[in-house]
């Protein structure tokens, strides 16, 4: 297992990180996965508030034992932005009692999504009040941001300088967030990547495409390899679900080299596949927006240019039918909302028929509708 500092907080993180949002289905499983990942040399635990019972079962495993093992390992959670400093303060009191410890080595406000989660957290005698009473007395050591907002937002609330890291998305199938990767770097942040290899493109199942063109490594492990090269990233969401899902990162946790002239060329045939869509390749300049209907017109075009190009459908779906279903966590009206207005052609510097381009995500993309995993 390799580390790297992450950012100023100065803590030595291991490069993958264990996310807990998935292993939910019992406090004996919470605990061997924790045990595992320390195992392994994973120093790192990320939970939240909001992930079922994931801080209950940190708590558990504590009282099991776990606490012994304090040392050996850092801890974050995660509560969303509240419109008070006392209501932040009674969310991270209640955050401590269900894990059962005295501090948090990092604490994030999640999911600064939308411009009134900002506005939240700039006020000064919101929030952010309590947050720094915690640090004062020691009951939170570092306080970093989640993120699943638009570009501008995630810079803006990078450039307050309130926030020592970040967690955002940031993959190789999805690299709009790159100029925020750039500016948490030059702010010396800790850049924590969220879900890389599920949300990242479903990885562990990939199509006998991106199989394919990963040849001879994994998608897995070229998803790996392409965020590990980037000495801007410091550590990656390895959320397993069981202590068995931890051990299938190990070809990569020991490899935060740049690329080899291998891994290079398999990246760059993994480009070379976009040529399949021909003219009908949405570059993601978000020239677009905004849609009268609020439709995400970007990210459904780079869901088509996954399912044509990698034959990636089965993501596609996954993360279409989010559309309408997962509030400001994944924003945006299913393509079939197209009322044909023609408010966004002109902006598109491919000339696309996005009209008819959103038609044909919705044809090939929609099914059952969907929920956020806690939900």
């Amino acid at each position: 297992m390799r580390y790297r500092r992450f950012g100023k907080t100065e803590m030595l993180l291991s490069v993958f990180s264990l996310g807990t949002m998935r292993y939910l289905s019992s406090a004996e499983n919470a605990h061997k996965t924790i045990d595992r990942a320390l195992e392994v040399g994973i120093n790192h635990i990320e939970t939240a508030e909001g992930y079922g019972k994931s801080e209950e079962f940190i708590g558990l495993a504590m009282g099991n034992g776990l606490s012994k093992q304090r040392d050996r390992f850092f801890l974050t959670t995660k509560i969303s932005p509240t419109d008070s400093a006392d209501a932040m303060w009674r969310r991270i009191e209640k955050s401590l009692k269900r894990m059962q410890v005295d501090y948090i080595d990092n604490f994030d406000i999640h999911g600064i999504n939308l411009r009134e989660h900002l506005e939240l957290v700039t006020n000064p005698h919101g929030c952010m009040k309590a947050v720094r009473q915690a640090i004062d007395q020691g009951i939170i050591g570092h306080v970093g941001f989640s993120t699943h907002a638009p570009l501008d937002v995630i810079l803006d609330t990078i450039s307050t300088d309130l926030f020592a890291s970040v967690n955002l998305h940031y993959y190789y199938f999805n690299q709009r967030n790159e100029p925020a990767v750039q500016l948490a770097h030059e702010k010396d942040m800790g850049v924590f990547i969220i879900s890389p290899s599920d949300k990242g493109g479903r990885l562990y199942q990939p199509s006998e495409e991106l199989a394919g063109v990963s040849y001879p490594f994994t998608a897995l492990y070229m998803g790996d390899r392409f965020l590990l090269s980037d000495q801007r990233v410091h550590t990656l969401s390895l959320g397993a679900a069981n202590p068995a899902e931890i051990d299938s990162h190990q070809d990569a946790w020991d490899h935060d080299e740049p690329l080899s002239e291998l891994e290079q060329a398999v990246l760059d045939c993994m480009n070379r596949r976009y040529t399949a869509l021909g003219d009908d390749l949405c570059s993601q300049c978000y020239k677009c927006l905004p849609c009268p209907e609020e439709i995400n017109i970007p990210e459904v075009l780079r869901l088509r240019n996954l399912a044509i190009g990698f034959d990636m459908v089965e993501y596609g779906k996954y993360r279409y039918k989010m559309f309408e279903n997962a509030g400001h966590w994944f924003p945006g009206s299913k393509a079939i909302r197209c009322t044909d207005c023609g408010d966004c052609l002109p902006r598109c510097p491919e000339n696309l028929d996005i009209p008819k381009l959103l038609r044909d995500t919705h044809d090939r993309l929609h099914g059952e509708e969907g929920r956020r995993l806690w939900e």
